[in-house]
């Protein structure tokens, strides 16, 4: 209304004046009145779509969070045996060992976490393990999630398998629990407050599998105080596997099946009854690990060979001395022995060494240049019909297949019952663990339950 004519009313009209303003007064309110309501009926459209976007997520799953990896075995030179501290995991020696490459030899691992999860699970090779009292699974778990910078909630659920047998002395151990806190260690995002701490870790799983977190040259040191706080008994690599890249390894399987004494109780009677291995760890190893780390370093095959076959007789004479004895390696192992050191004195120098850890499987470490014409002379000394599956390598099995050994090699061999080897892994020094692509995940995304089977 224009104010003048608004003012002209006021004078000439009092009263239409008074119902005109009674009439701006209830529009006013009127407006008032609408805008609350549309406050209101907008206040609530957000309410009701809070409540349906809670709804919506209540009814969708938890996250299931995974990672997978995979992880080396390792084969000692100076060998780990006996505990300084049982509930520490700690050793009463050095040890040193190469770290394999994953090609043939390795653990996968998924490792998994989410709120949908009521108890922790665990498998192994496509079987269900039970958890209850298991010290070395949780002491993996609780020490890497407590470095871990993602806080995940929730219990977990792991599913591991081998590539090689279990428990007959080819370190499946090892492989296995360096794995295990490796995916942990990913799987919670988890950082060392020390360099090594991780590996102080694995250790607590199994005692090896601190140096499978390394690659190439790896020793385990056993620290300044393994009896009683081990914090620095860990891994620490020597040497890179770029180091030496002409070091091979071929792996004699001599029996897949599991050991008749484990590690940990044979090494719990070596520590009770066994002289010389108290002797071995405080006088014999701290100067062959001066020894073969130097020799390493300098790439100097002899004396890395003789110190690796050295320690691999006198930790088996440790088993003889320990009360009852342990017999870990066989005729057969015997037998290869034998054969290295006639192929040996044959050239005058060392050209393989051989090792064995808690069992008959022989590992025998030698050059790039002399792999094929020791594999043809295994093959020649342990004859096998299962065809391109006995040896893991084709290409070098071809090449071994059509080496000619001098007539004088061949005198010297002594043709064993066929299968007394069951398989021969060729192989190299390798890396460490390594984190794999998603779509190798061994657990299932939707149930959470364990997909492997062998």
């Amino acid at each position: 209304l224009n104010i003048h004519r608004y003012r002209d009313l006021e004078s000439r009209d009092t009263q239409a004046f008074e119902k005109l303003k009674k009439v701006h007064n209830l529009q006013k309110q009127l407006i008032a009145t609408s805008d609350s309501l549309n406050e209101k009926s907008l206040a609530l459209e957000d309410k009701e779509k809070m409540t349906l976007d809670e709804s919506s997520s209540s009814s969708k799953a938890p996250t299931i969070y995974h990672v997978t990896v995979s992880a080396p075995t390792n084969i000692a030179c100076i060998k780990y045996w006996g505990k300084a501290s049982i509930p520490l995991n700690t050793p009463i020696n050095d040890s040193v060992s190469i770290t394999l490459q994953q090609r043939d030899l390795k653990a996968v691992t998924t490792a998994s976490c989410s709120t949908a999860f009521e108890t922790d699970e665990l498998w192994l090779n496509g079987a269900k393990v039970s958890l209850d009292g298991n010290r070395r699974f949780y002491n993996c778990l609780n020490g890497v999630r407590a470095l871990g910078k993602k806080k995940l909630d929730g219990k977990v659920h792991v599913s591991s398998y081998n590539t090689f047998p279990t428990a007959a002395g080819l370190a499946s151990s090892a492989a296995g629990y360096a794995a295990l806190v490796y995916a942990f260690k990913e799987l919670f995002d988890a950082v060392e407050e020390y360099e090594g701490q991780l590996s102080t870790i694995a250790r607590q799983g199994s005692g090896s599998a601190c140096r499978s977190l390394y690659g190439g040259f790896v020793a385990w040191r056993k620290g300044s105080d393994p009896y009683t706080e081990g914090k620095d008994s860990m891994a620490v690599q020597i040497a890179p596997e770029t180091h030496w890249p002409e070091i091979r390894a071929l792996i004699l399987v001599v029996s897949d099946a599991k050991k008749d004494t484990s590690s940990t109780k044979g090494m719990s009677t070596s520590v009770a009854t066994s002289k010389l291995l108290a002797h071995r760890a405080s006088q014999i190893v701290p100067e062959r690990m001066e020894q073969i780390e130097k020799a390493f370093l300098a790439k100097d095959f002899e004396a890395f060979g003789r110190i690796t076959m050295m320690d691999s007789n006198q930790f088996h004479a440790t088993c003889l001395d320990t009360y009852p004895p342990i017999f870990y390696m066989n005729d057969i192992s015997k037998s290869i022995i034998s054969l290295v050191h006639k192929y040996n004195d044959f050239y005058g120098e060392i050209r393989a060494a051989y090792t064995f850890d808690a069992g008959p499987n022989a590992v025998l470490y030698t050059l790039e240049k002399y792999q094929v014409e020791i594999l043809a002379f295994m093959l020649k000394c342990f004859p096998s019909s299962i065809g391109d599956d006995f040896v893991s390598n084709s290409e070098l099995a071809k090449q071994a297949s059509e080496c000619e050994l001098k007539p004088e090699l061949l005198e010297l061999t002594k043709l064993a019952e066929e299968g007394d080897v069951k398989m021969i892994y060729c192989t190299e020094s390798g890396p460490g663990p390594q984190r794999l692509d998603d779509g190798l995940c061994l657990i299932d995304l939707e149930t959470g339950l364990n997909k492997y089977s062998p």
